[in-house]
């Protein structure tokens, strides 16, 4: 029998992939590490197959090893006489609670078979959400902004519990960064917005994300081509102009870069309900997010009490 870290993905329901819809609604019992995952996974699962965990909030070792060796101790005969899983947002192995779990498991009860189902990830997610392309050839980092800080060096960075936007904003700014936030995409609690100005975040929310890239930067495509010769095409045919048909039957699509010059504050905060990201942060057991920031804690949403 199998203990399966299930990656439910950034928070709306449909978006959980077809293999873990499948595990959840096999398993005999499925914990939920907070209230957020609880919430996701109760729209494939039965609330009397749910397992919850109680992680403590606090910054002491000892409580935090505890509480991880009580969940193991909790999960483990399950996990030997049935299938079990243990849900997170994101993915199990980015960022994640599981992490901790599995450490745990391994160390104290090696005999349980262990199994990852992937959850679609905010690194991922957040280039859909915020209508940024990442090219063929391009680099991109993972930084954590927490309390303001402003990760530089890399090109393109994407940024996770920024919750000091205006101070993180500041930084990145002076290291000459174009950046842009998303607080909770794909997320079905709460308010989702995408914006450029850190004034429209200034309230702390622990699932803000942000993409930061180098003023200027460009990487060259192939396709690039092709813009010069609608250029030319253009200029002896105006049927080429943006709204207008075009050979293909379908009509002229304007730029990001068009855009960008256009209307240079095209990322203005929208919102909807219904949207997240973001993804639940770990790190070492002996390091805690700063409790007062992060929704995400509450009940071990927070990737882990760091």
């Amino acid at each position: 029998m199998t203990l399966y870290g299930v990656g439910l993905g950034p928070g709306e329901a449909d978006l959980v992939t077809v293999r873990g819809k499948e595990v959840l609604e096999n398993a005999d019992v499925v914990y939920s590490p907070g209230r957020l995952s609880r919430t996701v996974a109760l729209k494939h699962v039965d609330e009397s197959k749910i397992g919850d965990l109680d992680f403590p909030m606090t910054k002491d070792e000892e409580k935090l090893r505890a509480a991880w060796k009580e969940a193991a101790a909790e999960i483990a005969p399950n996990a030997r006489e049935g299938d079990v899983a243990f849900v997170t947002l994101g993915d199990p192995n980015v960022y994640s609670t599981f992490g901790h779990l599995r450490r745990t498991i391994d160390a104290f009860h090696s005999d349980v078979e262990l199994e990852i189902v992937p959850g679609v990830s905010a690194v991922t997610a957040f280039a859909t959400a915020m209508g940024v392309e990442i090219e063929a050839g391009a680099g991109l980092s993972l930084r954590e902004a927490a309390a303001g800080h402003s990760p530089t060096g890399p090109d393109r960075m994407i940024l996770f519990k920024v919750t000091d936007a205006p101070a993180t904003h500041e930084g990145l700014v002076e290291a000459g960064y174009d950046v842009t936030y998303g607080r909770r995409l794909f997320m079905e609690q709460g308010e989702t917005i995408v914006t450029d100005d850190p004034a429209d975040i200034d309230e702390r929310d622990y699932y803000t994300l942000a993409y930061a890239e180098k003023a200027g930067l460009e990487v060259e495509q192939a396709t690039a081509a092709f813009q010069t010769e609608g250029s030319d095409d253009s200029s002896e045919d105006d049927s080429t102009t943006s709204g207008e048909p075009v050979t293909d039957g379908g009509e002229r699509i304007e730029g990001e870069r068009e855009r960008s010059e256009r209307d240079p504050h095209r990322n203005a905060k929208r919102s909807e309900e219904g949207s997240r990201s973001s993804s639940e942060v770990p790190s070492d057991v002996g390091r805690l997010v700063d409790l007062e920031h992060a929704e995400g804690c509450e009940g071990g949403d927070c990737g882990g009490h760091r």
